[in-house]
Protein backbone atom coordinates (compact mmCIF):
# COMPACT_ATOMS: atom_id res chain seq x y z
CA UNK A 1 0.00 0.00 0.00
CA UNK A 2 3.08 2.45 -1.00
CA UNK A 3 1.45 5.80 -0.65
CA UNK A 4 -2.06 4.58 -0.38
CA UNK A 5 -2.26 6.05 3.23
CA UNK A 6 -0.36 9.46 3.12
CA UNK A 7 -2.52 12.14 3.80
CA UNK A 8 -3.82 14.17 0.67
CA UNK A 9 -4.70 17.55 1.22
CA UNK A 10 -7.99 19.11 0.20
CA UNK A 11 -10.96 21.57 1.25
CA UNK A 12 -13.47 19.53 1.57
CA UNK A 13 -15.96 18.89 4.31
CA UNK A 14 -14.48 15.48 5.14
CA UNK A 15 -11.11 17.72 5.39
CA UNK A 16 -12.94 19.89 7.68
CA UNK A 17 -13.93 17.22 9.86
CA UNK A 18 -12.68 16.70 13.46
CA UNK A 19 -9.80 14.30 13.57
CA UNK A 20 -11.66 12.34 15.98
CA UNK A 21 -14.77 12.84 14.18
CA UNK A 22 -13.63 11.29 10.78
CA UNK A 23 -12.39 7.98 13.54
CA UNK A 24 -15.67 7.47 14.67
CA UNK A 25 -17.43 7.98 11.10
CA UNK A 26 -15.07 5.31 9.68
CA UNK A 27 -15.71 2.81 12.92
CA UNK A 28 -19.23 3.55 12.28
CA UNK A 29 -18.96 2.14 9.24
CA UNK A 30 -16.88 -0.38 10.20
CA UNK A 31 -19.69 -1.32 12.53
CA UNK A 32 -22.66 -1.40 10.45
CA UNK A 33 -20.62 -3.05 7.82
CA UNK A 34 -19.94 -5.98 10.30
CA UNK A 35 -23.69 -5.74 11.62
CA UNK A 36 -25.40 -6.05 8.06
CA UNK A 37 -27.26 -8.91 6.77
CA UNK A 38 -28.28 -7.68 3.17
CA UNK A 39 -26.31 -7.35 0.22
CA UNK A 40 -28.19 -4.56 -0.82
CA UNK A 41 -26.59 -2.64 2.67
CA UNK A 42 -23.10 -3.87 2.18
CA UNK A 43 -23.16 -2.24 -1.21
CA UNK A 44 -24.19 0.64 0.00
CA UNK A 45 -21.84 0.93 2.71
CA UNK A 46 -18.90 0.67 -0.05
CA UNK A 47 -21.00 3.17 -2.18
CA UNK A 48 -20.90 5.40 0.95
CA UNK A 49 -17.14 5.14 1.36
CA UNK A 50 -16.49 5.42 -2.31
CA UNK A 51 -18.97 8.87 -2.00
CA UNK A 52 -16.90 10.25 0.64
CA UNK A 53 -13.45 9.43 -1.31
CA UNK A 54 -14.89 11.46 -4.53
CA UNK A 55 -15.99 14.40 -1.91
CA UNK A 56 -12.61 14.15 -0.91
CA UNK A 57 -10.99 13.67 -4.44
CA UNK A 58 -9.00 10.72 -2.97
CA UNK A 59 -11.26 8.48 -5.29
CA UNK A 60 -8.67 7.25 -7.60
CA UNK A 61 -6.34 5.80 -4.28
CA UNK A 62 -9.33 4.13 -2.56
CA UNK A 63 -10.08 2.30 -5.83
CA UNK A 64 -6.34 1.05 -6.27
CA UNK A 65 -7.01 -0.20 -2.36
CA UNK A 66 -9.76 -1.84 -3.83
CA UNK A 67 -8.18 -3.23 -6.61
CA UNK A 68 -5.57 -4.71 -4.29
CA UNK A 69 -7.79 -6.42 -2.31
CA UNK A 70 -10.05 -7.84 -4.45
CA UNK A 71 -7.74 -11.15 -5.08
CA UNK A 72 -7.99 -11.27 -0.70
CA UNK A 73 -11.43 -11.21 -1.08
CA UNK A 74 -11.30 -13.65 -3.73
CA UNK A 75 -9.64 -16.00 -1.56
CA UNK A 76 -12.18 -15.59 1.38
CA UNK A 77 -15.06 -16.36 -0.91
CA UNK A 78 -13.25 -19.80 -2.21
CA UNK A 79 -12.57 -20.66 1.50
CA UNK A 80 -16.31 -20.10 2.70
CA UNK A 81 -17.76 -22.23 -0.39
CA UNK A 82 -15.05 -24.59 0.28
CA UNK A 83 -16.13 -25.11 4.05
CA UNK A 84 -19.46 -24.62 4.15
CA UNK A 85 -21.70 -27.23 2.34
CA UNK A 86 -25.21 -26.74 4.20
CA UNK A 87 -27.54 -25.53 0.98
CA UNK A 88 -28.35 -27.09 -2.34
CA UNK A 89 -25.22 -28.01 -4.30
CA UNK A 90 -25.06 -25.60 -7.06
CA UNK A 91 -21.87 -27.12 -8.66
CA UNK A 92 -18.41 -29.11 -8.11
CA UNK A 93 -18.44 -28.52 -3.79
CA UNK A 94 -20.12 -25.11 -4.32
CA UNK A 95 -23.52 -24.79 -2.39
CA UNK A 96 -25.88 -21.82 -2.06
CA UNK A 97 -25.50 -21.43 1.60
CA UNK A 98 -21.70 -21.09 0.89
CA UNK A 99 -21.51 -18.90 -1.76
CA UNK A 100 -23.79 -16.61 -0.13
CA UNK A 101 -22.09 -16.98 2.96
CA UNK A 102 -18.51 -15.98 0.90
CA UNK A 103 -19.72 -13.20 -0.83
CA UNK A 104 -20.73 -11.65 2.76
CA UNK A 105 -17.38 -12.67 3.89
CA UNK A 106 -15.56 -10.95 0.68
CA UNK A 107 -17.74 -7.79 1.27
CA UNK A 108 -17.34 -7.03 4.49
CA UNK A 109 -13.71 -7.36 4.36
CA UNK A 110 -13.45 -4.54 1.70
CA UNK A 111 -16.21 -2.46 3.25
CA UNK A 112 -13.84 -2.69 6.15
CA UNK A 113 -10.41 -2.10 5.26
CA UNK A 114 -11.70 1.08 2.75
CA UNK A 115 -13.31 3.64 5.78
CA UNK A 116 -10.20 3.21 8.10
CA UNK A 117 -7.79 4.16 4.95
CA UNK A 118 -10.51 7.04 3.89
CA UNK A 119 -9.89 8.59 7.18
CA UNK A 120 -5.72 7.91 7.21
CA UNK A 121 -5.80 9.73 3.45
CA UNK A 122 -7.66 12.99 4.64
CA UNK A 123 -5.96 13.18 8.33
CA UNK A 124 -2.90 14.10 9.13
CA UNK A 125 -1.19 11.66 11.63
CA UNK A 126 -0.30 14.85 14.47
CA UNK A 127 -3.67 15.78 14.41
CA UNK A 128 -5.43 12.37 14.72
CA UNK A 129 -2.80 11.96 17.78
CA UNK A 130 -3.28 15.39 19.13
CA UNK A 131 -7.25 15.59 18.76
CA UNK A 132 -7.09 11.43 20.43
CA UNK A 133 -5.29 13.11 23.26
CA UNK A 134 -7.23 15.98 23.53
CA UNK A 135 -10.93 14.73 23.66
CA UNK A 136 -10.57 10.65 23.73
CA UNK A 137 -8.12 11.17 26.91
CA UNK A 138 -5.91 8.33 24.97
CA UNK A 139 -2.19 8.32 27.08
CA UNK A 140 -0.10 9.98 24.38
CA UNK A 141 2.47 7.38 24.69
CA UNK A 142 -0.08 5.12 22.95
CA UNK A 143 -1.22 7.85 20.30
CA UNK A 144 2.06 8.68 19.47
CA UNK A 145 2.88 4.57 19.23
CA UNK A 146 -0.18 4.25 16.66
CA UNK A 147 0.84 7.39 14.53
CA UNK A 148 4.39 6.84 14.07
CA UNK A 149 3.74 3.08 12.92
CA UNK A 150 1.64 4.71 10.05
CA UNK A 151 4.75 6.80 9.30
CA UNK A 152 7.35 3.94 8.89
CA UNK A 153 4.80 1.96 6.58
CA UNK A 154 5.64 3.96 3.70
CA UNK A 155 9.66 3.89 4.99
CA UNK A 156 9.35 0.15 4.98
CA UNK A 157 7.51 0.23 1.86
CA UNK A 158 10.21 1.99 0.00
CA UNK A 159 13.51 0.09 1.44
CA UNK A 160 11.98 -2.92 0.57
CA UNK A 161 11.60 -2.33 -3.09
CA UNK A 162 15.20 -0.61 -2.85
CA UNK A 163 16.06 -3.72 -1.41
CA UNK A 164 14.42 -5.92 -4.08
CA UNK A 165 15.78 -3.66 -7.00
CA UNK A 166 19.06 -4.09 -5.66
CA UNK A 167 18.65 -7.96 -5.90
CA UNK A 168 17.47 -8.00 -9.02
CA UNK A 169 20.28 -5.84 -10.36
CA UNK A 170 22.36 -8.97 -8.94
CA UNK A 171 20.39 -11.37 -11.29
CA UNK A 172 17.41 -12.30 -8.58
CA UNK A 173 13.75 -12.87 -10.84
CA UNK A 174 10.99 -11.22 -8.44
CA UNK A 175 8.91 -11.62 -11.31
CA UNK A 176 8.07 -14.69 -11.13
CA UNK A 177 4.53 -16.42 -11.65
CA UNK A 178 4.80 -19.04 -9.21
CA UNK A 179 3.56 -17.73 -6.04
CA UNK A 180 5.69 -20.00 -3.78
CA UNK A 181 8.75 -19.62 -5.68
CA UNK A 182 8.64 -15.43 -4.95
CA UNK A 183 7.27 -16.20 -1.52
CA UNK A 184 10.90 -18.17 -1.15
CA UNK A 185 12.67 -15.52 -2.72
CA UNK A 186 11.01 -12.58 -0.55
CA UNK A 187 12.27 -14.19 2.42
CA UNK A 188 15.89 -13.28 2.52
CA UNK A 189 14.95 -9.82 1.67
CA UNK A 190 12.74 -9.72 4.96
CA UNK A 191 16.14 -9.87 7.25
CA UNK A 192 17.82 -6.56 6.11
CA UNK A 193 14.41 -5.04 6.17
CA UNK A 194 13.47 -6.32 10.01
CA UNK A 195 17.31 -5.48 10.75
CA UNK A 196 17.01 -1.87 9.73
CA UNK A 197 13.31 -1.46 10.71
CA UNK A 198 14.59 -1.93 14.41
CA UNK A 199 17.62 0.60 13.99
CA UNK A 200 15.28 3.43 12.72
CA UNK A 201 12.36 2.01 15.76
CA UNK A 202 15.37 2.58 17.84
CA UNK A 203 17.03 5.73 16.58
CA UNK A 204 13.22 6.92 16.90
CA UNK A 205 13.11 6.47 20.29
CA UNK A 206 16.57 8.15 21.29
CA UNK A 207 15.08 11.38 19.74
CA UNK A 208 12.32 11.62 21.33
CA UNK A 209 13.40 10.92 24.66
CA UNK A 210 15.74 13.46 24.19
CA UNK A 211 12.71 15.74 23.11
CA UNK A 212 11.37 15.43 26.11
CA UNK A 213 8.75 12.99 25.03
CA UNK A 214 7.62 11.51 28.69
CA UNK A 215 7.47 15.34 29.62
CA UNK A 216 4.27 15.65 27.44
CA UNK A 217 1.20 16.49 28.54
CA UNK A 218 -2.50 17.67 27.05
CA UNK A 219 -1.34 21.62 28.18
CA UNK A 220 1.45 21.29 26.19
CA UNK A 221 -0.35 21.00 22.79
CA UNK A 222 -0.19 24.17 20.87
CA UNK A 223 -3.18 23.35 19.05
CA UNK A 224 -6.92 22.39 20.36
CA UNK A 225 -9.20 20.44 18.18
CA UNK A 226 -13.14 21.51 19.34
CA UNK A 227 -16.08 20.13 17.64
CA UNK A 228 -17.82 22.34 15.69
CA UNK A 229 -21.67 22.22 14.34
CA UNK A 230 -20.73 19.89 10.97
CA UNK A 231 -18.95 17.17 13.47
CA UNK A 232 -22.19 17.01 15.57
CA UNK A 233 -24.07 16.51 12.39
CA UNK A 234 -21.96 13.88 10.80
CA UNK A 235 -21.88 11.98 14.78
CA UNK A 236 -25.69 12.22 14.80
CA UNK A 237 -25.55 10.36 10.76
CA UNK A 238 -23.40 7.76 12.40
CA UNK A 239 -25.70 6.96 15.06
CA UNK A 240 -28.42 6.58 12.09
CA UNK A 241 -26.24 4.24 10.06
CA UNK A 242 -25.66 1.70 12.68
CA UNK A 243 -29.20 1.79 13.11
CA UNK A 244 -30.04 1.23 9.30
CA UNK A 245 -27.70 -1.47 9.43
CA UNK A 246 -28.91 -3.53 12.16
CA UNK A 247 -32.85 -3.00 11.25
CA UNK A 248 -32.51 -3.44 7.22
Amino acid sequence: MNNLIDYTPGTSFLHQLNPVTKLVLATCIIAATLVAHSFAMLIALLGLSFILAACAKVARKLGTLLYMLIPLALIMLAFQTFFIQDGTRLIAWVTNTGLTTGVLVALRLIGIALPLVLMLMVTRPNDLANASVELLHIPYRYAFTFTTALRFIPIFSKEMTAIMEAQTARGVQFDTKNPLKKMQLKMPVIIPLLVSSVRKTDDTALAAEQRGFYLRTVQNSYRHYPLTTLDYVVLIGCILLIASAILL
